[in-house]
């Protein structure tokens, strides 16, 4: 989705994957394939090029520092990734900024574990600062039996963890920002990600029954996060609206599946935007192309017996709904992975939220699970 936006911008966009059949590398030409993790094939991979970035916060530090030292223009540099890839360490950061987190701590052992139980009361959210996302790295603990059982193996891997106390929320938001190398943003309307297992299954923008007032306060939280930490390129902040105000859950420092309803869903893409960023690039409009927009994602799924190809449910879904757009990313197809997405516009204020869920709904379990659309 970079390189489309790339191409629209007459950049010449270089990749480098780890396999040949990543999504990245099967439109890319001449995609360059290799351990992003590794400092030597970086190097070699950014000479010549103006800025390096990335899809994902898993590059080391090290390397990135690395890489900085040497003089290559990486955005987000080291200094603010480090918060995207280290929860306990964006936690601690903002909280001594200020900004409304839930209450948190670093155990290294059960017994500090069992204390944030009594402190924070029962239960709790216990997560490994890094590496985790998806739902995955994370647990929820329901009493100090539980914790016994199930993280005291944890603490041979992770020598510390986060604690946070259970926030009672009624839903989750993000506001995904972009910001320039001399501080230029733009945002784009908050949006309502709707969650199963860990993993957003929909996205509703702008949030639905949310204030002009309390979008601007997320919105302004957004920005300042970005500015505090001096993020490069696009911010995504998840929050929990817990009725009064919000509560920050994570940082993401790329683009974001919470706002793959940009492409559509507004004038400028988060993708295109992220490289107007990190080149410095006078930041594009993020208004609306339509009142509202529902993005749903293609969760692949055991398809039933006689399920027709995946070509054939294109085929049908274009068919029953000729207004919805299909972006399928080429990943081989494993049970719960995102493959690709849906979004619906609406055509006027009157559309209905809830019909468009429906429709972008019905598309995500045709394409992923070979549900019937009628």
């Amino acid at each position: 989705m970079t390189q489309q936006a790339a191409i629209s911008l007459g950049l010449s966009l270089r990749i480098l994957a780890g396999a040949a059949d990543e999504s990245a590398a099967l439109v890319a030409a001449g995609a360059q394939l290799g351990d992003g993790s590794d400092l030597e094939t970086l190097r070699g991979f950014a000479r010549g090029a103006d800025v390096l970035t990335f899809d994902h916060e898993h590059v080391p530090l090290s390397v990135v520092n690395a890489l900085q030292a040497d003089g290559v223009r990486v955005f987000p540099a080291a200094h603010a990734l480090r918060y995207a890839q280290d929860k306990l360490a964006m936690r601690e950061r903002l909280g001594a900024a200020g900004f409304p987190s839930p209450k948190f701590r670093a155990v290294a052992d059960v017994d500090q574990l069992l204390a944030c139980g009594q402190t924070f009361g029962w239960p709790l959210i216990v997560k490994t600062p890094s590496g985790g996302y998806d739902g995955k790295g994370v647990w929820q603990v329901s009493d100090a039996a539980a914790a016994r059982e199930q993280l005291v193996p944890l603490f041979s891997e992770h020598p510390r963890l986060l604690v946070e106390e259970r926030v009672a929320m009624r839903r989750e938001l993000s506001a995904v920002v972009a910001r320039s190398p001399y501080g230029q943003v733009a945002c784009w309307p908050v949006t309502e990600t709707v969650q199963h297992d860990g993993i957003c299954v929909q996205t509703l923008t702008p949030a639905p029954g949310l204030s002009d007032e309390r979008a601007e306060e997320i919105t302004r939280l957004a920005i300042s996060i970005a500015t505090e930490l001096d993020v490069v390129g696009v911010l995504a902040v998840e929050f929990f609206d817990i009725g009064s105000g919000v509560l920050i859950n994570e940082l993401a420092m790329r683009p974001h599946n919470s706002a793959h309803w940009t492409i559509e869903g507004a004038r400028t893409s988060q993708f295109e935007q992220h490289l107007r960023a990190v080149l410095d690039y006078p930041l594009g409009s993020t208004a609306l192309t339509a009142p509202a927009v529902v993005m749903a994602n293609v969760l692949a799924g055991e398809l039933p017996p006689g399920t027709p190809s995946l070509d054939e449910r294109l085929h049908h879904l274009f068919a029953h709904d000729p207004a919805a757009r299909v972006h399928l990313y080429g990943k081989s197809p494993r049970a719960g992975r995102k493959v690709g997405h849906v979004t619906v516009l609406a055509e006027s204020p009157d559309d209905s939220v809830s019909a468009l869920r429906a429709r972008a709904n019905a598309a995500a379990q045709w394409l992923g699970h070979g549900v019937s659309l009628t």
